[in-house]
């Protein structure tokens, strides 16, 4: 591009570009997307920025000159500096912040290199078999080395030596002679090192998704009315993933590149293996899993277009293709989607707009969309597809009972953890040969401790939290700030050894699981007990060889898990979630219930879930139990209308985080004043007040809450007040679409 004057994004949060002179020797070199090195201030200091714009004028005279472009510094495409523009604006961030998020950080700090390591190949190969045929016994080592080099043409220096019995003197004396040649090739990091895949081929699709990919396809073509969003929702088990397969496959055919989000990096290892059974060394894995050297080289082999398929959490999404074609959502009602730090995107949403700007087609799949994807589909804004069957007409969905927990009564009078019908129910498949998945969404023993004779709760001091308590490390820990104390033997306020632990977590059910099921073979899985990324997969590996009779765990256990013979999952304390203070409560319950019975019967035996409730006819765990999202949206979609809720409006909250709540009161009132001429007579205004959770880590936390149909114009108002510095001791940051309201 021509031009004498570039715009430049510092990493400096102060959401502007600067302009510097391009110097001759350097036009035609440096292009939007370029990375440079540029002096900034007083002196000779230089930053480093990404060129946003050339153009051939500025509204500033005597413009300072780009000093060099950073060495090994990749362009990033003029696609994702557009989409980096669009997320400043609509998520109310810096642009340089939005920009910065585009690259892992193994890229943008620039301190990985490309590990190197000395290949040898033959130099002259005639020379070389005359040395080999006259050497006799004076150079047993070179022609040793010569001989393994006639044989494989080309090896690493290490591997050639091991495999020649000879030492290194003798290769550099061979190189010496013009024998053997010897140069430095890129070693790249390999996460899937050691790993073996059976190569797979497209399966035959059923009816269903026979005409989910037609649809895909015709969208893939520009064939649907201007639509480029397809949702996908397909009950559990129906084939989405094969959906996902061939829908890559046609985007390859035509030229073009794909990525692949999935919510969880747990998830990611079981979707990376199924797609490397399928097209091999094309795909790509990015996730902050990996070591920095990993992300390194993974990004630069999709930079370099070595790869064509990139597979990953959120940060995948700015995989730098050139030519995509095609994103995949899967699960894409998954709230961690959504970033928790600035800029606050959710990539279920970013991914829309990528395909929008690029001219690729996106499908968001669930079993439980979202209700705003819903609402989208069945208004017309998206294509919709439905695959309401398993894909093996053989395999049915589990019938699901509810089991009323008020009904239920062991033999102290209290409330059981585990029901008759859960107990009879697991004893069964234990009979059977067959396995069990026990469901609580809720870690550690105990939720709380407290003194039975004064009222004493242990509390965390730096949050508005109960420690949770973990007996087996004899432990009290707070799931907010992550603090840790040990575990009270007595009283500390009245010093009586009265002390009750109540609540339940899925270390108690273990406990109690293996008191009941005496001899099967049980396994944990929870944030607590999977200590390290390879323990996953390790118990999933013992779960899948049958080697596990039951397995225990939070919600890393709800999703993506399939196996055949699981044939019952029990679900303790379903409505745990149902009363938070958040409108999402009652869609999370559903979706996570649904999910997780998905997990029971995707073999030849059909399955069975056990929800256990004490509110049997809410219309969340009814819904779920029947397999019926239908219903569910038809009962939560009018209360949202009637309360402004998404999907229909938009929703903002504006966070106060301070160490003194007078002075975030103050200052919440102050901002409040400024901003109330701005707003719309139509928009609903929730006054700043403390939040659910009101402190977390020493901080207090407040919020105001904005709902209405349009908020463009508040946004970008508050995106000024937010840009400002704020009183000393206060933050201030905007949550645009907010997934949680806690």
């Amino acid at each position: 591009m021509s031009g004498t004057v570039a715009r430049i994004a510092l990493d400096l949060s102060l959401d502007r570009f600067f302009d510097y002179r391009i110097p001759e020797a350097l036009r035609g070199r440096i292009r939007t997307g370029s990375r440079v090195n540029v002096p900034f201030g007083k002196g000779r200091f230089l930053r480093s920025g990404y060129v946003m714009e050339i153009t051939d004028r500025s509204d500033f005279p005597d413009l300072r000159e780009i000093d060099s472009l950073c060495a090994n510094s990749p362009d990033l495409p003029d696609p994702l500096l557009k989409l980096a523009e669009w997320m400043a604006l609509y998520y109310c961030c810096p642009r340089e912040l939005a920009v910065r998020n585009l690259l892992p950080g193994a890229i943008r700090n620039g301190k990985i290199r490309h590990r190197l390591r000395p290949h040898c190949r033959l130099g002259d190969a005639a020379q070389a078999a005359e040395f080999v045929a006259h050497s006799g016994n004076r150079a047993k080592a070179r022609t040793a080395l010569l001989k393994v080099l006639m044989l494989e043409h080309e090896l690493p220096q290490d591997v050639l030596l091991l495999k020649a019995e000879a030492g290194k003197g003798a290769l550099d004396a061979l190189v010496k002679q013009g024998l053997v040649l010897r140069e430095d090739v890129i070693d790249e990091r390999d996460p899937f090192k050691g790993s073996q895949v059976l190569p797979t081929a497209p399966l035959p699709p059923t009816p269903e998704q026979a005409e989910a990919l037609r649809v895909i396809f015709d969208t893939m073509d520009g064939k649907n009315s201007g639509q480029h969003v397809v949702l996908l929702h397909g009950v559990t088990c129906s084939g989405k993933t094969e959906v996902y397969l061939q829908a890559i496959a046609r985007a390859l055919e035509q030229g073009g590149e794909a990525i692949v989000l999935v919510p969880e990096i747990s998830l990611t290892p079981q979707t990376v293996e199924r797609f490397r059974a399928r097209f091999g060394d094309m795909v790509s894995v990015l996730h902050s899993g990996l070591s920095e050297g990993e992300r390194h080289d993974e990004w630069m082999k999709v930079h370099s277009g070595r790869v064509r398929i990139a597979v990953g959490a959120r940060s995948a999404l700015f995989a730098p293709f050139t030519r995509l074609k095609l994103i995949v959502v899967d699960e894409e009602h998954e709230q961690s989607y959504k970033q928790s730090e600035a800029p606050r995107y959710n990539a279920r949403d970013v991914a829309v707009m990528r395909g929008k700007l690029e001219g690729a087609a996106v499908i968001l799949g669930s079993a439980t969309p979202s209700l705003e994807s819903h609402y989208n589909a069945i208004t017309g804004k998206y294509a919709h597809v439905r695959m309401l069957k398993r894909s093996d007409p053989n395999i049915v969905l589990p019938e699901v009972k509810i089991v009323d927990m008020r009904c239920e009564e062991s033999d102290d009078g209290k409330r059981p953890v585990l029901s008759r019908a859960l107990i009879r129910a697991v004893k069964e498949r234990l009979s059977l040969g067959e396995q069990s998945i026990i469901f609580l969404n809720r870690r550690g023993f105990a939720k709380q401790m407290i003194c039975e004779e004064c009222g004493f709760v242990a509390r965390c001091p730096d949050c508005s939290a109960a420690y949770t308590y973990h007996r087996k490390l004899g432990i009290l820990t707070c799931h907010l700030c992550g603090a840790m104390i040990s575990a009270y033997e007595k009283c500390p306020q009245c010093g009586t050894d009265r002390i009750r632990y109540s609540g339940t977590g899925t270390e108690k059910v273990e406990s109690m699981v293996f008191s009941v099921f005496k001899g099967a073979r049980i396994a944990r899985m929870d944030s607590d007990s999977m200590t390290r990324p390879s323990l996953y997969e390790e118990v999933l590996g013992h779960f899948r060889r049958g080697e596990i009779d039951i397995l225990i765990g939070t919600q890393m256990i709800a999703k993506g898990l399939d196996f055949p013979n699981v044939t019952f999952v029990g679900v303790v304390n379903a409505d745990m979630g149902l009363f938070l203070p958040d409108f999402r409560a009652s869609e999370r319950t559903f979706q996570l219930l649904t999910q997780v019975a998905g997990r029971a019967g995707r073999g030849e035996h059909r399955g069975e879930v056990l929800i256990q409730t004490g509110n049997p006819f809410n219309s969340a765990i009814t819904a779920a139990a029947e397999h019926d999202c239908d219903t569910f949206y038809a009962d939560e979609l009018p209360i949202r209308k009637e309360l402004k809720f998404p999907p229909y409006g938009h929703l903002l909250t504006l966070h106060f985080d301070g160490d003194d709540p007078r002075a975030i009161e103050t200052c919440a009132a102050r901002l409040m004043e400024r901003i109330r001429p701005c707003l719309d007579p139509e928009t609903e205004v929730t006054e700043p007040m403390p939040s659910p959770i009101e402190r977390i880590k020493g901080k207090y936390r407040y919020q105001a809450v904005f709902r209405a149909g349009k908020l463009g114009k508040l946004k970008q108002v508050l995106r000024e007040e937010c840009c400002r510095r704020p009183p000393k001791g206060i933050s201030l940051y905007l949550d645009i679409d907010p997934v949680s309201m806690l």
